[in-house]
């Protein structure tokens, strides 16, 4: 973890908020990370006291409005007349979109005043900013990704241009704004000329005991995935810049220093096809298995049977697969980039390559395989290092103390914001030396 992430003072002044969040991912309603984390960090903080209501994307047989969890769910229902768009525009669905939150969010709002609005990510923007300027609240926004980050600074298209202007106006027209690790903060700050001092960095959390399957789950995921030799595993998502490939290009060196090899991958996304291709090009068929999407009884086992798990990406704002697999007892080999070099200590609690080195990842994954006393060791490291850490109950109390202070701050920034709202778009965008990110198809997250 970042030692930039102790400098929140989690203080009674955090207590018994009421929030407004914002999110166009929510359960049933689940695309990527986000959907899940905004759903954990709700439950996490009513059970902290918080009042807490989610206000998100309706899907059939989902009510409009419930309690679950000890949240308040309201979901804005699609208007008859927008829907389905006779587009395939991402921006013209989320305008439309937008117009269907901010209704639903004001209903929201009849049942009393709140606190603080909480958006995440630049889908909800206008909704966002139209509530706190409506409601004179602070704004909190929470960036799990940025767009420039995505295509290692380069904005080629108007889609791309679009929806980093969008993220630059959030970002100065929030109070505080919340990242996920300080590799995050620091892009934050360069892309979007926010002072530092309004960011907090607050790690995502995981719910370890979800992960820890039973014994007798993980032996059968090993008698299914793995042969006489042993299982490295991955799971994720199958875009470029997941560094899935790299993995693949690794596997000939692993199997021959290691009869039986077999390498499970485990997710489902754009880049399947050619991963497979490029799997029948090296003759790894007998080696290498797509699973496609495991759900969440499936995958830990998964998870604790292999000899390693490995996280290859090029870009990755925080790492959460690094947690829940360390949460499941894989020990870990990640790439040393973004938030996954602040998740993982070389060897103490896993190992590390450069991103896009094929080579050096079989190296790491080799220290795991050929040792079994130091796999076992960082694994238990990391397990230990995850309930310590990144529990949803810590993350809750990180996000109040940051509500805390954006209700402070709020009034006298307004003006100051206010001037600073205009967002510069540009062709090439500076990221910090060391951030810069591989590109190749990260798509912006679509409905």
């Amino acid at each position: 973890m970042s030692p930039d992430a102790d400098v929140i003072d989690i203080n009674p002044a955090a207590r018994h908020q009421r929030v407004l969040m914002l999110s166009w991912e929510y359960p049933p309603v689940l695309v990527g990370g986000l959907g899940r984390h905004v759903h954990a960090l709700s439950v996490a903080l009513a059970a902290a006291g918080h009042e807490v209501t989610v206000v998100t994307r309706h899907a059939d047989g989902a009510p409009l409005e419930e309690y679950a969890d000890g949240v308040r769910i309201l979901r804005a229902a699609e208007d008859p007349v927008t829907f389905p768009l006779a587009t395939n525009s991402l921006l013209a669905w989320t305008m439309a979109f937008n117009h269907t939150l901010t209704r639903a969010a004001l209903r929201a709002t009849e049942a009393g005043p709140y606190d603080v609005v909480h958006a995440h990510d630049w889908l909800v923007a206008h909704t966002a900013v139209t509530l706190a300027e409506h409601l004179d609240l602070p704004l909190v926004t929470t960036i799990h990704a940025t767009e420039a980050g995505r295509h290692q600074g380069w904005l080629p298209e108007e889609m791309n241009r679009t929806i980093h202007g969008v993220e630059h106006w959030l970002s100065n027209a929030s109070a505080r704004l919340i990242t996920c690790s300080g590799y995050m903060r620091d892009q934050v700050t360069t892309l979007f000329e926010v002072p530092t001092g309004q960011i907090e960095v607050v790690p995502n959390g995981v719910d370890d005991r979800a992960w820890r399957a039973r014994p007798r789950a993980v032996a059968s995921a090993r008698a299914r995935f793995a042969a006489d030799g042993p299982l490295v595993g991955y799971a994720g998502r199958l875009v470029y810049e997941k560094g899935v490939q790299h993995l693949v290009h690794a596997v000939p060196h692993l199997r021959d220093r290691h009869p039986g090899l077999r390498v499970v991958i485990a997710g489902d996304g754009p880049y399947r096809a050619e991963l497979e291709e490029e799997t029948r090009r090296l003759a790894l068929g007998r080696t290498v298995r797509f699973t496609g999407f495991l759900d969440t009884s499936q995958l830990p086992a998964m998870l604790g049977a292999t000899d390693a798990t490995v996280v290859p990406s090029l870009y990755e704002p925080f790492g959460m697969v690094a947690l829940e697999a360390a949460a499941a007892g894989a020990p870990l080999a990640v790439a040393r980039t973004g938030g996954l070099a602040e998740i993982v200590e070389p060897g103490v609690t896993g190992v590390t390559f450069p991103h896009s080195d094929p080579d050096a990842l079989a190296g790491a994954v080799d220290q795991l395989l050929g040792d079994e006393v130091f796999a076992r060791r960082v694994a238990r490291r990391a397990r230990t290092m995850v309930g310590e850490r990144y529990g949803w109950a810590t993350i809750a109390a990180r996000t109040a103390a940051t509500y805390a202070a954006a209700r402070r701050d709020h009034g006298p920034a307004q003006a100051r914001r206010a001037a600073a709202r205009a967002g510069r778009v540009g062709q090439k965008i500076a990221i910090p030396e060391g951030n810069l990110l591989a590109a190749g198809g990260g798509a912006s997250r679509a409905p």
